[in-house]
């Protein structure tokens, strides 16, 4: 009889110890799945607008139309504008640090409104969007060479107000 105590006392610290298994999550208890998530910026945010849309054009040497790519970042920006109708913009135009100072204030100015005036094309209100021209005085490359000029003739569109932060 004792050995019969022992063997049931040996059996109940065993069970004592044994762990249990762990409940299966149920849909409301378990995290979202890594599809589920969101990935990639905040639609309607600055990020959202320069990531998916695109923010800036480009030029050709001492030129101020817009070319076949162009037109096709200001397409999606409009797009993008018509969706969120509170958002404004500053349409920059920019150019390379060749010429003058001021021949290259009145070339960002043509630049910036040839951006402006076509998203004005596409239904975009001109009351939300202002232009200024930095003609050469805000490079994003600061080279002296084909490659850093290329950049820097450029048309930016910044959001001013009106992201979703």
């Amino acid at each position: 009889m004792r050995n019969t105590l022992i063997v049931l006392a040996a059996v109940a610290s065993v069970a004592a110890c044994a762990s249990r298994p762990e409940p299966t999550p149920t849909p409301a208890t378990q995290p979202p799945a890594a599809a589920e998530r969101p990935q990639g910026p905040v639609p309607g945010s600055i990020e959202d607008f320069r990531v998916s849309v695109g923010d800036r054009i480009f030029f050709g040497y001492d030129q101020f139309a817009l070319t076949t790519e162009a037109r096709s970042v200001l397409e999606r920006q409009a797009a993008w504008l018509r969706q969120y109708p509170g958002v404004r913009l500053l349409v920059a135009g920019n150019c390379d640090e060749r010429g003058t100072r001021e021949y290259n204030l009145a070339l960002g100015a043509r630049r910036a409104a040839a951006a402006r005036d076509f998203l004005i094309s596409l239904g975009v209100a001109g009351n939300r969007m202002e232009t200024v021209s930095y003609g050469k005085e805000r490079p994003l490359d600061p080279r002296a060479n084909e490659e850093a000029w290329s950049v820097n003739r450029n048309s930016h569109s910044q959001i001013v107000s009106g992201a979703v932060s």
